[in-house]
């Protein structure tokens, strides 16, 4: 058995971490550490983890926390991150953060879109980028692996392929909803879900801190460097999930079959990828799994060019966050890239 630890267990990404990694067939979690919640069991704090372990959280110095490990996740704020892995990264494990402080490769992008200026820009690109179906080969071999954002997982896996064709090289206009625990567990006045419960509300419009990761990761899978895109993040009322729809364009020529030849090109040695047919994607009937569904719709010919829709759906904390890691960690490990992420168990919240 591989064996895993924690740091930053306490909230909604933790305990999906704790989830996966303690289903896993082939990691053991030997160690969650925390500033919260010290000496409380996990179960005591993650009511779905109640009988299955007796693991508790403790307060530990990341080296401590790393020693003897074979895989570390940081499950920490962005601007936390960033201050401690540094200090894990002569420890011999896998390093693997949930955060946005290594997915960004300029200081100054970081800068503005996190309000903060990075400790170690040096740092910066140094971390491969842990998006399997685009960069499967380098976690294969790295040793460091920054775990893409909810938004951007949703919505580059819909545009990666399209990109891989050469089909984006002006911008996308994407609306993408999604749940409350993707606001963390601590709620404010606008993540109240009491509030949000009956609400649905636009913010950081055009603004979103994931929207230059997302472009960097289009122009990485073939965009145009020119390639832009105009994001509009919707807060819904639900708790888990994300709905994203990308509108665009593509040459007037372009059938359906053209589409599903471009998307089995690039998804087909994807095990969590569901291309569908029939019916759109919906967030239930991904929710609690690592699975993402796409589909896709072609509007009508205008002279050269015809939109298309594409959309996905995932749920936010398993492949928008916790799952995707845990992925990235079996495929660096050398382990089958489904292992432990197959199946649906109780969640929480």
């Amino acid at each position: 058995m591989f064996r895993a630890a924690i740091i930053g267990g306490t909230g909604y990404g933790g305990a999906e971490l704790c989830r996966q990694l303690l289903h896993h067939p082939d990691v053991e979690l030997c160690r969650v550490s925390a500033i919260d919640s010290v000496g409380k069991k996990l179960g005591d704090v993650h009511l779905n983890l109640a009988h299955v372990t007796d693991l508790r959280f403790e307060d530990l110095p990341p080296q401590e926390a790393a020693k003897g490990m074979d895989a570390v996740f940081l499950g920490l704020p962005h601007t936390v991150s960033c201050e401690l892995a540094p200090k894990l990264l002569d420890s011999g494990a896998k390093v693997i953060d949930l955060s946005g402080d290594f997915r960004l490769r300029d200081a100054a992008t970081y800068a503005k879109h996190y309000h903060h200026e990075h400790p170690h820009p040096e740092l910066l690109g140094t971390f491969v980028y842990g998006l399997p179906e685009l960069n499967r080969a380098a976690i294969r071999e790295a040793d460091r692996i920054a775990s893409p954002g909810c938004f951007a997982t949703a919505i580059g896996l819909g545009l990666v392929p399209f990109a891989r064709a050469g089909w984006l090289n002006s911008s996308v206009s994407t609306v993408a909803c999604t749940g409350s625990s993707g606001s963390g567990a601590y709620a404010s006045a606008s993540t109240h879900h009491p509030v949000r419960a009956a609400n649905l509300k636009a913010y950081k419009i055009l603004g979103h801190q994931h929207r230059p990761e997302i472009e960097q990761t289009v122009r990485d899978a073939g965009a145009a460097q020119s390639f832009r895109l105009d994001f509009v993040p919707v807060s819904a009322p639900l708790v888990r999930g994300i709905l994203a729809t990308s509108l665009f364009e593509v040459p007037a020529e372009t059938t359906a079959d053209d589409v599903r030849r471009v998307l089995a090109e690039a998804f087909g040695d994807s095990p969590f990828i569901k291309l569908l047919e029939g019916r759109e994607p919906e967030v239930v009937a991904v929710a609690g799994t690592n699975y993402v569904e796409l589909g896709f719709k072609l509007g009508d010919k205008d002279g050269a060019r015809r939109p298309i829709a594409v959309i996905t759906a995932i749920d936010n904390l398993v492949k928008g966050g916790a799952g995707q890691a845990v992925q990235s960690m079996n495929i660096a490990l050398g382990l089958a890239e489904d292992a432990g992420l197959v199946g649906y168990y109780g969640i929480w919240p």
